[in-house]
C-alpha cells in the first residue's frame, strides 16, 4: 500500500506534467513543490537524513525555478547543494572498489558530462562558472550512484535520467528551443528522482544476508 507522503508526490508530478500547456497558473508553484516534497518527508521518516536534505534542496531549487528567471541562479545552488548531498550518501554506501563494468560507465558518464560542457560554454555568458560547477557536481552524482550499493539498477537509472533532464533544461535554456521540453524534462526528473528516492529506500527494507 502506497504511503501519504508518495501518493501526494504522484499525484501532484502527474497533474503538473498533465497541465505543463497552461503553464504559469495559479498554484503551479504549489503543485510543483508538492511532487517532491512529500519525498523528503517520507525519507526523514524512513531514517534517511541524507536522502531527506538532498530531496529537500531539489524541492526548494524547483520551488524557486518556477517562482521568477531572475531566482535561476540560487535554484541552480539549491540543485548543486542537492547533489553534493546526493553524492555524500552515495559514497557512505560505496563498494569497496569499482569493478570493470562500473568503472566503464563512470568513465562514459564524466566523458559525456565534459562534452556537453564543453558544447555549452559558448552559450553561457557571465554564468560559465556557476554552471560548470553545476555539471561537476551533478557529474559526481551520477558517477558515485554507479559505485554505491544500494540497488543499483534504481539509484543508478535515477542518477542517469536526472543527468539526462538537466542536459535538456540546459540545451533549451541557453542554446535553443527542444520540441516538447516540458515534458521531457518533466518526466526524466520525476522518474529520476523517485530512482533514487524509492531506491535508497527499498534498499532499507531489504533483509540483510550473512557475508
Amino acid at each position: 500500500m502506497l504511503s501519504v507522503p508518495l501518493l501526494v508526490s504522484i499525484i501532484a508530478s502527474v497533474l503538473y506534467f498533465l497541465t505543463i500547456p497552461w503553464q504559469p497558473y495559479p498554484g503551479v508553484v504549489l503543485l510543483k513543490g508538492l511532487s517532491i516534497a512529500p519525498l523528503a518527508l517520507l525519507a526523514w521518516q524512513r531514517a534517511e537524513p541524507l536522502l531527506a536534505i538532498a530531496l529537500a534542496f531539489s524541492s526548494l531549487g524547483d520551488i524557486l525555478l518556477d517562482i521568477a528567471p531572475s531566482l535561476f541562479p540560487v535554484g541552480l545552488a539549491s540543485f548543486l547543494c542537492a547533489h553534493l548531498v546526493y553524492s555524500t550518501l552515495f559514497l557512505r554506501k560505496r563498494t569497496t572498489a569499482p569493478d570493470r563494468q562500473q568503472l566503464a560507465m563512470m568513465i562514459v558518464v564524466a566523458a559525456y558530462s565534459v562534452a556537453f560542457a564543453l558544447w555549452l560554454t559558448p552559450y553561457l555568458g557571465n554564468l560559465v562558472i556557476p554552471v560548470w560547477a553545476y555539471m561537476a557536481a551533478i557529474t559526481a552524482m551520477a558517477v558515485t550512484s554507479i559505485a554505491s550499493k544500494i540497488r543499483p539498477e534504481w539509484v543508478i537509472a535515477g542518477a542517469l535520467l536526472f543527468l539526462i533532464s538537466d542536459s535538456i533544461l540546459a540545451a533549451n535554456k541557453f542554446v535553443g528551443p527542444v520540441p516538447l521540453r516540458g515534458w521531457l524534462v518533466w518526466s526524466t526528473y520525476v522518474l529520476g528522482q523517485y530512482g533514487l528516492a524509492l531506491g535508497v529506500l527499498s534498499a532499507n527494507n531489504r533483509p540483510s544476508h550473512p557475508a
